[in-house]
């Protein structure tokens, strides 16, 4: 019995449940990656300046990816894509990778066997924040290449990096490890928020289908239907923190390395509502959840595929 337990809670499967994780991600954003180049684009345009008071070069998701497609070629669409698969990795690592082994170890259930919304949400939380601070350097490096753009198009600061290996080591000489990791305080409530509110919607969308017997002869499609809602509440929860972090890593600094435009996120969050309103903290939202839908229905419809062949395999 003990050797069993051993194989069924043992560091090697813990460590295959993590990169299962960054796995599924990675999947993922191989497809949704010109929605986050869009999304980008969207959360900077007409920074710091009233609605009417900015040039408008993307009206919306399909006018921007037209824009984009025509001004500077369609491999524009990929831009950053490197540095958004190693911010995927890192980011679903420790997000996916630690709810799964506690799901599998059986530490979110309450005494009935249910999911418990304060043990889900505090390992998913849990997770979220420790993914984002390990993924933020890759974050910070695909929000510079995704803004870079051709000079008729181009919004927000342009850091005219060359690409990700070499940004890294530019942003680490000029700035240091500190450099690497601007931005990393609205990381942490964006990867928090996230985290949850996408892993918990879909865990209990999945309960209440089965509980209503609604595909429960159909994994593949139990996935799909719970991972849209998950994109949902996702998306809502996940904006205001986002368009944050995308401002505080896009913007420029000054010879000390300090922010030109904002000294940090509570900063940001008083300028952006005083300069541009409310509503900019929802800026780009729409293509937040074109990018998050489909991203959060490959990536947990990938990830429960992966566990599913992963029992198989050790049958």
């Amino acid at each position: 019995m003990a050797v069993q337990t051993a194989s069924q809670h043992g560091i090697t499967r813990d460590l295959t449940d993590l990169g299962m994780g960054g796995v599924s991600a990675m999947f993922a954003t191989l497809f949704t990656n010109p929605i986050e180049v869009v999304k980008t684009r969207l959360q900077l345009q007409g920074e710091l300046k009233a609605k009417g008071k900015h040039a408008v070069f993307y009206k919306n998701v399909p006018h921007a990816l037209i824009v984009i497609a025509r001004t500077e070629g369609v491999v524009a669409l990929q831009n950053g894509l490197p540095a958004m698969l190693g911010f995927q990795f890192f980011l679903n690592i420790f997000r996916l990778g630690s709810f799964r082994i506690a799901e599998r170890r059986g530490l979110l259930k309450d005494q009935n066997g249910n999911t418990s919304i304060l043990r889900g949400a505090a390992v998913a939380g849990l997770g979220g924040a420790l993914g984002s601070i390990a993924g933020t350097p890759f974050f910070l490096v695909k929000t510079r290449l995704q803004s870079q753009a051709a000079q008729n198009i181009a919004v927000g600061h342009q850091h005219k990096h060359a690409g990700t290996f070499s940004a890294l080591m530019e942003i680490f000489s000029k700035e240091g490890v500190k450099g690497l990791f601007r931005g990393v305080y609205p990381q942490i409530p964006r990867g928090m928020a996230g985290s949850a509110s996408q892993i918990l919607s879909f865990t209990y969308a999945k309960d209440w289908l089965r509980a209503n017997d609604w595909f429960t002869n159909s994994p593949l499609l139990l996935s799909f239907v719970g991972a849209n809602l998950g994109g949902v509440v996702m998306t809502l929860c996940l904006n205001p923190f986002d368009v944050v972090a995308t401002r505080l890593c896009n913007q420029p600094v000054d010879a000390q390395n300090r922010g030109k435009l904002y000294s940090g996120m509570i900063d940001c969050f008083i300028k952006m509502t005083r300069h541009e309103g409310a509503r900019s903290l929802y800026k780009g939202v729409g293509a937040n959840y074109m990018r998050l839908g489909p991203h959060t229905v490959l990536l947990l419809v990938c990830w429960d595929q992966l566990k599913i062949l992963e029992e198989y395999l050790r049958r």
